[in-house]
């Protein structure tokens, strides 16, 4: 782990353009070069369950030994009060493996048109892992409280952001600026815990 840092490159273990972006700007200055598995070739990710650090280090484990360079993978979900915590882990199959964004978002506020504004309480959710090719492996947690809104608001993000206000702001996710949401979201939080750990294990 002390020599994660010596890496000329990290491979994330997404082929989500939105989280490697994300992920780029907030991991800029302490990481080296950030890869996307479109950047290394075609590497088989394993299936995911349903719980997110299993998931993270799946995907880690298999983009590490794949590339022979540390991976980062991020697994993370909306889990809403009001459904028992769903979609959660299931969040990016909510609806079907082959539905849009906007498809799940819409099933998503179907399934809560009858709760009351009060009862709208969620989170989103970020579990990242951190894996060498020699198979050392860090796992964190991060969250960001919030509310889910009757209708999509804002064009910016990616997922569920139309939809999340975050706990204490007037606006959706997908209305904050790259900065404002990189300062509160559960994806940040994650990358502050995962780069103290990172700064601890090489020292």
């Amino acid at each position: 782990m002390k020599d994660s840092h010596r890496a000329t490159s990290w491979v994330v273990a997404t082929g989500n353009a939105g989280k490697l972006s994300e992920l780029r700007r907030l991991l800029a200055g302490f990481a080296p070069r950030l890869l996307g598995l479109a950047d290394v070739g075609p590497v088989a990710l394993p299936p995911e369950g349903d719980e997110y650090a299993a998931n993270a280090l799946a995907k880690a484990r298999a983009v590490a030994a794949a590339t022979n360079l540390p991976a980062v993978a991020d697994d993370s979900g909306l889990e809403v009060d009001a459904l028992g915590g769903r979609p959660g882990a299931a969040s990016a199959r909510y609806g079907g493996a082959e539905a849009s964004d906007a498809e799940r978002v819409a099933r998503l506020l179907r399934e809560l048109a009858d709760v009351p504004d009060a009862r709208r309480t969620a989170r989103f959710v970020c579990v990242l892992a951190f894996v060498t090719p020699e198979g050392d492996a860090i796992v964190v947690r991060g969250t960001c409280e919030g509310r889910i809104l009757r209708a999509p608001q804002g064009a910016a993000g990616f997922g569920y952001d139309p939809v999340f206000v975050p706990h204490g702001a007037a606006s959706s996710m997908a209305q904050l600026s790259p900065d404002e949401k990189n300062a509160i979201s559960h994806r940040a939080m994650a990358i502050a815990a995962l780069r103290s750990a990172l700064a601890r294990a090489a020292s």
